[in-house]
């Protein structure tokens, strides 16, 4: 089966694509589940308060029964295996509710749902699915997501953990270690990578359904952590398991295509979960910041304290439409390579929700940084998102070399020659504004010019440093930050756009939010070195070379 890619991959590779612009977000989403839903979850968790559960540092076992009769842990999963058959929108929508609520215990099923059984739900056989859906779905069957190791984090593909085909070729022997293993103790079933052909071909990875009981799983204490406490972090161990040939997801050499798609699907849960918190951190401030008074005044009044909480509105909404565009994208096809896209909303998303996160605990004062407040623990849960499902700096640098590796294969087919790749690269590809209204297509306009740059900067990259391009990180993080921002405007418009057609009128805030983010754009613009790198930059590699 062709793979389908998203927008901007498309973009970059000389098509564009109008109508991924122009979308009814509605129908993706019924709203009145999601908060049919989100009030059987409410009248859960009142009798268990956030500070409560996490200094018992584990999700209390009445609190695990409730989830599961609630069927959370079935919310993605098809009603004939037991779930709930949510959209992944509609799922979305109930992360980002429960986001502001308590970061910690929303892991528990992310991990379980977004990532832990997400290579069953896309790759899986029939038979696969008919055994391991339904006690998922009940909650009988947590599942993890088995790919990090002591030695090998973000260069995912080359995991030790090997599983190597019997002689009979009836099961598979697995040898190895995972760790920081979100959900390790909870689970009763992990999706486990590992290499095939570890001494001929590296790199060649299988997908595998491994139960926890059986023999040679074992499971590490749960570490402590400086956040997240409910959650189960721990260390896996496999010692000559013998996994049935039947437990391999879809293929042999499957595997790193089956980890790099579940884990966007974990990056939009990040950002619905990013997008949640910064609302409920916005409205936070605002209720603060009215009801404080200092000279006289409510802080309101006062310029710094109002920056903050703008910011952090438009940059809420520009969260949140990132994570919806590209969940639409994946529910037109479950397998399309939304690759620079979920990097974008993982990147924007945790980024900013960190800063929103820091700001709300400055406007708070004094009183923020008292434990019985809701920011301390808001900061230390949500601390590791910049780290996993991949670092802030690998998604700093990922999506230019996405678009280096298309243009590459291009030349390689002969589909493009070489004199074109720097004829051609420059040009922009967005087209005619596509919005109803006036302010949406100017912020069309300006994510032109950012796709320019862009291109700009790609041509001159290839051409000063050629095949290092790939350890240029300060030029492919310029890059990146102009790519990020026109995501933000074009998605924020396509959100907006449907609103309207939908009947709901932009309103003044939504009108103010789009001029905000179109203003940090044509900053960046002017902040942007010509030549992809900074004078700051250049500096702090020369004094790296007497440090190092």
């Amino acid at each position: 089966m062709d793979v389908q890619y998203g927008f901007f991959e498309k973009l970059y590779s000389g098509e564009y694509d109008s109508s991924m612009l122009v979308r009814n977000y509605d129908e993706s989403i019924d709203e009145a589940k999601v908060q049919k839903f989100m009030e059987s979850y409410d009248a859960l968790i009142k009798d268990f308060p956030a500070r409560e559960i996490e200094a018992q540092g584990v999700v209390p076992d009445a609190l695990m029964k409730g989830l599961k009769e609630i069927g959370i842990f079935g919310l993605l999963i098809d009603k004939k295996y037991g779930g709930l058959g949510f959209t992944l929108s509609e799922y979305l929508r109930v992360v980002e509710e429960m986001a502001r609520h308590d970061m910690a215990l929303v892991l528990v099923p992310l991990a379980h749902l977004s990532i832990g059984l997400k290579g069953i739900l896309l790759y899986g056989s029939e038979e696969q699915k008919k055994q391991y859906l339904t006690p998922a779905a009940s909650g009988e069957m947590v599942f993890g997501y088995a790919l990090t190791e002591p030695k090998q984090g973000s260069d995912a593909q080359n995991v030790d953990t090997k599983a190597i085909l019997s002689d009979d070729g009836s099961h598979y022997v697995l040898n190895g270690t995972k760790t920081y293993i979100t959900n390790a103790n909870y689970a009763g079933a992990y999706t486990v990578f590992a290499q095939l052909d570890p001494e001929n071909r590296p790199g060649y990875m299988g997908a595998f359904i491994v139960e926890r009981k059986w023999d040679g799983v074992s499971t590490g204490p749960d570490m402590p952590k400086m956040g997240l406490k409910v959650s189960s972090t721990a260390a896996l161990k496999f010692k000559d398991v013998k996994v049935p040939k039947e437990n391999l997801i879809a293929a042999e050499g499957d595997g790193f295509k089956i980890a790099m798609n579940v884990l966007n699907y974990g990056r939009l849960g990040l950002g619905a979960a990013s997008a949640g918190l910064m609302n409920q951190s916005v409205q936070d401030m605002i209720k603060r910041a009215t009801s404080r008074k200092q000279f006289s005044m409510p802080i309101s009044e006062f310029e710094l304290i109002q920056e903050k909480i703008v910011r952090s509105d438009a940059h809420a909404m520009a969260a949140r439409s990132m994570t919806y565009f590209t969940a639409k994208m994946l529910e037109d096809d479950h397998l399309m390579n939304v690759a620079m896209e979920s990097s974008h909303t993982k990147l924007y998303g945790t980024n900013r929700c960190w800063d929103t996160l820091y700001d709300a605990l400055q406007a708070a004062g004094g009183s923020g940084y008292i434990s019985t407040q809701p920011y301390e623990k808001r900061m230390r849960d949500f601390r590791v998102t910049t780290i996993f499902e991949g670092t802030t700096e690998i998604h700093s640098i990922y999506p230019p070399l996405t678009v280096f590796r298309s243009w590459g294969k291009l030349l390689k087919s002969g589909e493009k020659s070489k004199l074109s790749v720097f004829t051609d690269l420059p040009r922009p590809r967005l087209g005619s504004p596509v919005y109803s209204d006036p302010l949406l297509n100017q912020g069309f306009k300006l994510a032109k010019k950012l796709e320019k740059r862009f291109r700009k900067l790609a041509s001159l990259g290839l051409r000063t440093y050629g095949k290092k391009i790939a350890g240029k990180e300060y030029f492919l993080r310029s890059m990146t930050h102009l790519n990020v921002a026109a995501f933000a405007l074009l998605s924020s418009a396509s959100v907006l756009e449907s609103n309207k057609t939908n009947g709901r009128a932009l309103e003044a805030a939504d009108r103010r939010r789009y001029e905000y983010l179109m203003t940090e754009a044509r900053q960046l613009l002017e902040d942007t070195p010509k030549q992809g790198i900074s004078s700051l930059e250049e500096a702090g590699s020369a004094l790296w070379k007497e440090l190092k």
